[in-house]
């Protein structure tokens, strides 16, 4: 996700999100290195599988980076509107302008790696709508259609502000709901 927004600060001034991204960049591989078991292996299950997983995984990544620029748009939004003249961290933040591109740009790409991976989903796995598998497929094929919608929605309709941040969030949400809800029933409710 670092590596993500360091690129997209050469194409735009968002630099100042870097001084955002890095801590929690930093938090996240210290979270994954003390929750991770040493004992665990990695399990191959093939080149496409192997693909889709990390497909899904790099667009889960990017997504939650749009979500959390949407977040932070949404909290620009308000701020600006409501006129104050003390606006510290808003002033910190890249004009609107520039943080809504870069929502869209985070869009667009994290769009792209989901169908990717819905697609290598599709075509690598035996049974795409199997039980254990069957409210993931449901909530990225949902959430997909959203995001989809989003971005048909803004190019040809001008979608932006509001509407584009709620779009994002509740893109994420249903992709959140598809991938942590299905293995927290699986694994903890279930015991698969």
């Amino acid at each position: 996700m670092l590596s993500l927004s360091l690129i997209l600060s050469l194409i735009r001034p968002i630099l100042p999100l870097n001084l955002i991204g890095i801590p929690v960049a930093a938090i996240g591989l210290i979270l994954g290195f003390s929750l991770s078991q040493s004992n665990q292996t990695i399990e191959h299950h093939g080149v496409g599988l192997d693909t889709h997983i990390i497909l899904s995984l790099s667009a889960y990544a990017v997504l939650l980076m749009a979500t959390i620029q949407a977040v932070l748009l949404w909290f620009q939004d308000r701020e600006l509107k409501k006129k104050q003249k003390k606006r510290i961290w808003v002033n910190l933040l890249p004009p609107f302008q520039v943080m809504e591109s870069l929502l869209f740009d985070l869009i667009i790409t994290g769009f792209g790696l989901l169908t990717a991976a819905l697609i290598f989903g599709f075509f690598t796995i035996d049974n795409f709508f199997a039980q254990h598998l069957a409210h993931k497929t449901a909530f990225s094929i949902i959430s997909w259609f959203l995001y989809g919608a989003l971005l048909i929605g803004h190019y040809k309709f001008g979608w932006r502000g509001r509407k584009a941040i709620r779009f994002t969030i509740t893109g994420f949400v249903l992709l959140a709901i598809g991938f942590i809800g299905s293995k927290f029933v699986l694994e903890m409710i279930l015991g698969r």
